[in-house]
């Protein structure tokens, strides 16, 4: 059931977002969700949960998050600023044999790794730190992890002020000074921060010549999603 579980989540749920920037030829990729984090979130929940108790382990998965928790909590002797510091170790175990098996499927280590891992996968995919929560009862364990930043605003096609000011001047194929200088922007850094980079990773300006990012010919135009932005908004084409 865990590993139908996580192929499922893998399948429907995780994307990964490639992005090339036109100063470098190397392209950055990350996921929305990494999935060694949710591997380990959900494994965690299997491993560590009562089975004398009937609550089931929930997963949600919504745009900004995603969210596995358990029935009970660690256990006391664990201190959750531990915990969230990735330094807790657990000196009781919950459910030995299931651990074992876990074991024998390669889903865990049994050496409380799976906190510290999560948080060092989310860190290296550039996603926002995960959250560890439990009551002072210690009832629940709830494990959250972010969506990626960027995934999450190109997932909801968010396109800033200065985004939309470069659609506005971008008229056919134009070289990247023509287009600061359209916007009145001295500052390369700035104008590929803030303008260059943000509309090419929302897919609504491409590069004249992508296999060759720092070409001194390179132009770009609006792609189609552009133009139908741009039409949409009375920007001129």
């Amino acid at each position: 059931m865990t590993r139908e579980a996580l192929d499922f989540i893998q399948r429907n749920y995780l994307k990964e977002t490639v992005v090339k920037h036109p100063n470098r030829a190397e392209a950055e990729r990350f996921w929305n969700f990494p999935y060694a984090a949710i591997e380990e979130a959900v494994v965690n929940a299997v491993y560590h949960r009562s089975y004398q108790e009937r609550e089931p382990i929930e997963v949600r998965i919504t745009q900004n998050d995603l969210v596995v928790l358990s029935f009970p909590g660690p256990d006391r002797s664990i201190r959750m600023e531990d915990l969230r510091a990735g330094k807790a170790v657990s000196r009781r175990y919950r459910n030995r044999r299931i651990g074992e098996f876990l074991k024998e499927l390669d889903l865990t280590e049994g050496r409380s790794t799976g906190i510290p891992k999560i948080l060092k996968v989310m860190a290296e995919n550039g996603s926002p730190a995960p959250e560890f929560e439990s009551d002072d009862d210690r009832m629940s364990f709830l494990i959250r992890l972010p969506v990626h930043s960027r995934a999450s605003r190109l997932a909801t096609g968010e396109v800033t002020g200065e985004v939309r000011r470069l659609l506005d001047v971008l008229a056919g194929e134009m070289r990247r000074r023509e287009l600061q200088d359209a916007l009145g922007l001295k500052h390369e850094d700035h104008f590929r921060a803030a303008y260059l980079v943000p509309a090419l990773d929302a897919g609504l300006i491409e590069m004249t010549i992508p296999d060759k990012p720092n070409s001194s010919k390179q132009r770009y135009r609006l792609t189609v999603k552009g133009q139908r932005l741009a039409k949409d908004a009375g920007v001129r084409q």
